[in-house]
Formats: structure tokens, C-alpha cells, sequence
């Protein structure tokens, strides 16, 4: 079962997953390059990584690529939380161990952490 994350407790697990770990925690947008430049969340604390949800099983590696591995802390994020969940669902399958999905996605996030985003 992977973790669901409200925006509103984000800061928290960002910190948490920031603690003692050798990179930043990672927000894995899913969602494709029109939704991304709709409405972004602004990295801060974290690294943001664009990755559509068709092209993740290609770019496994890129993830990886990092001195935590599969070890990274990494949210998943779409615009309502369904897309971001399956992939949350298949980092876990492919070995990540520190993966939480956003739930409600960035709609939620422009809800409850940051209402400049715009909502679509």
C-alpha cells in the first residue's frame, strides 16, 4: 500500500525525508508537458523531476541516478492523484522503497499549500 500524502502535511515529510538523507527529496510530476506548464509547483526544499507518466518504465534509470538509489524519497504527483498513484504502484514494484503519492494531485496542492496555482 503506498502512502498517501495530503499536500497540507507535504512541508512535514519533505522535512522528514530531507533528514539525514545525501540528496533532496524528490516531486516526480507524472503529468504531460501542457499540464506542467498550466500549473506547477515551485521546487523549495526539494527537487522537481518531469517525467510523463507514459515515458517513467524508459526513464527508471534517471531516477536512480542519485547517491540514495532506490532509496530516494520521491512523491508522486498528477492533477487529482490517480496517475500519480499508479506510479507510485510501480516505483515500489521496481525496487524504491521511499515513494508516497500526492493526494488530490496539484489540484489539491493549489487547495491547500499554494492557491497562485492555477486550478484547470
Amino acid at each position: 500500500m503506498i502512502p498517501q500524502l495530503s499536500p497540507a502535511d507535504f512541508a512535514d515529510w519533505r522535512n522528514n525525508a530531507a533528514e539525514g538523507a545525501p540528496v533532496l527529496p524528490v516531486v516526480l510530476d507524472v503529468r504531460e508537458p501542457w499540464e506542467l506548464q498550466t500549473a506547477s509547483v515551485k521546487a523549495d526544499g526539494f527537487r522537481l523531476v518531469h517525467i510523463p507518466m507514459r515515458e517513467i518504465p524508459d526513464r527508471l534509470a534517471e531516477l536512480r541516478q542519485t547517491e540514495a538509489g532506490t532509496g530516494q524519497p520521491i512523491a508522486c504527483l498528477c492533477h487529482h492523484g490517480m496517475r500519480s498513484l499508479q506510479v507510485a504502484n510501480y516505483l515500489t514494484q521496481s525496487g524504491f522503497t521511499e515513494v508516497v503519492n500526492l493526494q488530490g494531485g496539484i489540484d489539491a496542492w493549489s487547495q491547500q499549500v499554494d492557491p497562485a496555482v492555477p486550478k484547470y
